[in-house]
């Protein structure tokens, strides 16, 4: 099992393999109890993961507290951690729409705020949240297109004009090492690239086993730039983990009938050679030079058993091979 440190772009930071995804800890779509989620914490700590990647938009909150209240107590040059800008919570207790997905969250509304002040606000209050003097990874998170529709362009420009500037003068200065984008949209990130020197990107769902258009221009540019990928969302929001059942879910939504088509098939040559889909889903991003660490979501220690045992699997190269030959992954695509 691959645990061993690769350079976070060149940002002097060194990342695990794998890494620990944060939402869960907001309680995505179901209660996670404190008790749990502090018992989980500690046994992603044991298993090896020094990697932790969280958002005040998980949880409004709720996930930075958790997370910082277990890693206050670790050597804190032990680990790297990430948490995110773009969104500013305010006091809500109310019901408002981005509470469908987080079941009891904190007391706070998400506000999408790009701004320099924006930025600079958020920065502050998730150190607060986290109870630490600083975070290594600071991610502007889900601008895009399919993310803010008509409004992009304006949020963009904001995004570029004033949340980015304030990322990049807390680099310079030292309050993080590393600044990037944390998103569901390559090509958000490759336009971002035009306007500022990114040390990394997370990207969810958009280079998996089931997608890999952005080895087309984007992955590449990384290559050449020097700026690291973190991949979150292996299983592409579900289908990647479940396979082709009933109600498996893709991009966060009941997975369309080509989807669960193409997965039945991907999943069929992972049979014939005695491959679960979901391991192979977890090993293929890592391939990629770009590619410093995958974060595989996980809610309970059963979970991480389950996760640490499909990271463990032998997979065959002819496993690679036959998915290329059948049209199920691209020609271009590295594999071991």
């Amino acid at each position: 099992m691959d645990f061993a440190r690769r350079p976070l772009g060149r940002s002097g930071l060194g990342v695990t393999a794998y890494g620990f995804g944060g939402a869960p800890l907001g309680n995505l779509f179901r209660t996670v109890p404190r008790a749990d989620a502090e018992a989980l914490l500690e046994a992603v700590w044991a298993a090896g993961f020094r990697f932790f990647d969280t958002a005040p938009f998980y949880g409004f909150g709720l996930s930075e507290r958790r997370l910082g209240d277990v890693l206050r107590d670790k050597p804190r040059g032990d680990f790297v951690l990430s948490t995110k800008v773009g969104r500013v919570l305010k006091p809500n207790p109310g019901d408002h729409p981005a509470r469908a997905d987080y079941v009891d969250a904190l007391p706070f509304e998400p506000v999408y705020d790009y701004s320099y002040d924006g930025v600079m606000r958020s920065f502050e209050h998730s150190l607060q949240r986290l109870g630490l003097d600083r975070v290594d990874v600071l991610l502007m998170h889900d601008i895009g297109r399919v993310t803010h529709g008509d409004a992009h362009e304006e949020t963009f420009r904001i995004a570029m004009d004033g949340g980015a500037r304030a990322m990049d003068e807390l680099r310079r200065s030292g309050a993080v090492s590393a600044i990037g984008l944390g998103v569901n949209e390559w090509q958000v990130c490759e336009a971002a690239m035009d306007h500022l020197d990114w040390d990394c990107f997370l990207l969810a769902g958009r280079y998996t086993l089931l997608e890999q258009e952005a080895l087309a221009s984007f992955l590449p540019r990384c290559e050449k730039v020097g700026a690291s990928i973190v991949v979150g969302g292996a299983f592409n929001s579900g289908i990647l983990a479940t396979g082709p059942v009933p109600g498996a879910r893709y991009n966060y939504a009941p997975a369309p009938a080509e989807i669960l088509e193409r997965v039945g098939r991907i999943e069929a040559v992972c049979r014939r050679h005695g491959v679960a889909l979901p391991a192979a889903a977890l090993a293929f991003p890592l391939t990629h030079p770009a590619v410093a660490c995958v974060i595989p979501g996980m809610a309970s220690p059963r979970e991480l058993d389950a996760n640490l045992a499909l990271l463990a699997a032998a997979i065959p190269s002819a496993l690679w091979a036959d998915l290329k030959a059948e049209g199920l992954m691209r020609p271009d695509a590295p594999t071991p």
